[in-house]
C-alpha cells in the first residue's frame, strides 16, 4: 500500500471539504469546508516532489481552478494526476503542462449510465496508459442488499453502474488505474468505508487508490489489511498540513518514499 497525496482545489484555493455536501450550483454552494490554505497549489506540489511522493492527484472542484491546477502540474512534472472537468478537448493541455495522467468521471458517465463512445474517445485522445477512471461511489440498497454505485456531478447523482468485479474487469481495458472516493465518508474524519476498501481489494485487477474518512494511523493500517496491500490510500482533512492531527511526515515516511526530514511548519489557517 502506498500513500498518494492530494491537492483539492475550490475557487482557486487548496481546500478540504466534506464531499457529500458539494452541489451543482457552486456559486451558491453550501459545501462544508474543513480547511482552506493560504499556501499555493505549487507549494504543496513542491512538498510532494521533495518527499518523492508520486501518483497523487489534483482535483478541480468546480470552476475557477484551472490556473491553480496548471501551477501544481508545472511544479511537479509527471508526479501528479489531474481530474475535474476533464474531457477530450482539454485533456492534452493538462498532460502537456506536466500531468502524468488525467482522471475522468462525468464525461464518461452521463445521464446515469456509462457512455462507451465517450470512453473510447478519451482513450483515443490520451491513450489507455494515461487515463485514470474515477469510480467514486456511494452506498445504495439494491434488492435488500447494500451495493456501491458510481456517482457523478459533484457526487450528487447516482448512475446505474455498480462496483463489481465484472464491471471493473471490463473498464480495465480502457484505463490504467482507478480512483475511488468513498463519498459517504469523504472529508468527515470518521473512519474509512471498510466495506468498500475490502471490496476493492478483492475485485480490482488494476492499481486502485481509495480516498475517504482516514483519520489515524489505525485507519491506514485497516486499509492496508482490508485491501490486502493492493489498495493505495489518499489522506486529506486528517493531515496536519491540512489542519488535522495526523502527521504528514509520519504518513509519508511510513507509506511513501520519504526523502528528507524537516522541522514542523505552519502551513495554513483553518476557516
Amino acid at each position: 500500500m502506498r500513500f498518494r497525496p492530494c491537492i483539492d482545489l475550490r475557487k482557486g484555493k487548496v481546500t478540504q471539504i466534506v464531499g457529500s455536501t458539494l452541489t451543482d450550483n457552486d456559486g451558491d454552494s453550501k459545501a462544508v469546508t474543513n480547511f482552506e490554505s493560504q499556501k499555493s497549489s505549487g507549494y504543496f506540489a513542491s512538498l510532494y516532489q521533495k518527499d518523492g511522493l508520486k501518483g497523487g492527484h489534483v482535483i478541480m472542484l468546480g470552476p475557477g481552478n484551472e490556473e491553480a491546477a496548471l501551477e501544481a502540474l508545472r511544479t511537479y512534472p509527471k508526479g501528479l494526476q489531474v481530474g475535474g472537468g476533464i474531457n477530450p478537448s482539454n485533456a492534452l493541455k493538462y498532460l502537456d503542462a506536466g500531468a502524468s495522467h488525467v482522471i475522468v468521471t462525468s464525461y464518461v458517465f452521463k445521464n446515469g449510465e456509462i457512455k462507451l463512445n465517450r470512453l473510447k474517445e478519451m482513450v483515443k485522445v490520451v491513450g489507455r496508459e494515461r487515463l485514470v477512471l474515477d469510480l467514486s461511489c456511494r452506498k445504495k440498497i439494491d434488492e435488500g442488499k447494500a451495493s456501491f454505485y458510481v456517482v457523478t456531478d459533484r457526487w450528487q447523482k447516482f448512475t446505474n453502474y455498480k462496483i463489481t468485479k465484472e464491471n471493473l474487469e471490463f473498464l480495465s481495458s480502457f484505463c490504467t488505474e482507478f480512483l475511488v472516493h468513498g463519498v459517504d465518508v469523504e472529508g468527515k474524519r470518521q473512519g474509512v468505508d471498510a466495506d468498500l476498501v475490502k471490496l476493492l481489494g478483492q475485485i480490482s485487477a488494476l492499481p486502485v487508490t481509495y480516498a475517504g474518512g482516514v483519520r489515524s494511523v489505525d485507519d491506514l493500517k485497516l486499509v492496508q489489511t482490508l485491501g490486502a496491500g493492493k489498495v493505495d490510500v489518499t489522506v486529506g482533512s486528517a493531515l496536519d498540513i491540512f489542519g488535522g492531527d495526523l502527521s504528514y511526515e509520519e504518513v509519508a515516511r511510513e507509506y511513501g518514499t520519504f526523502k528528507t526530514a524537516r522541522p514542523a511548519l505552519c502551513f495554513c489557517s483553518l476557516v
